[in-house]
């Protein structure tokens, strides 16, 4: 996931620098719903593009490889509907800690947003097969390329 995240921060920074370029924004609050649809857009393509060879390039380097129930490289709707599942426990987590922030008044709370994203791995710890929900739901696995 952190080599992961160090291929995204290039994804986005292109992505926001091709943003920025065509609209002539100056600062990161001009524009911001549609600056953020668009990086959905823009992270989804990544994965997307990556695993239609079943890889993204850190799979790759841990020798892991996404596949369907059939063991086939999944087709472009279960890929698109892999990325927007894999949202929903990280955004449901965003908002318990918009909750706690709302019940509490405390502004520090808003600081475990920081651990939003590690919700996807929740649904795995509980799985009998050690799946993300995403996967459950689709029928698609992660396993290893070797």
């Amino acid at each position: 996931m952190l080599y992961e995240g160090v291929l995204l921060f290039g994804v986005v920074f292109l992505a926001d620098y091709l943003f920025d370029t065509l609209t002539q924004s100056t600062h990161a609050l001009m524009w911001r719903h549609l600056r953020q649809v668009w990086l959905f857009v823009a992270i989804g393509a990544y994965f997307v593009i990556s695993w239609r060879y079943g890889q993204t390039l850190p799979m790759k380097t841990w020798h892991l490889r996404l596949q369907d129930a059939q063991g086939r490289i999944p087709g472009v709707g279960l890929r698109l509907a892999r990325y927007a599942l894999a949202w929903i426990p990280v955004l449901a987590a965003a908002g318990v800690v918009w909750l706690l922030h709302r019940g509490t008044g405390l502004p520090a709370i808003n600081l475990l947003i920081v651990f939003t994203p590690f919700a996807g791995f929740v649904w795995s710890w509980f799985d009998r097969d050690g799946l993300f929900l995403h996967d459950r739901l689709l029928g698609t696995r992660i396993v290893s390329a070797r």
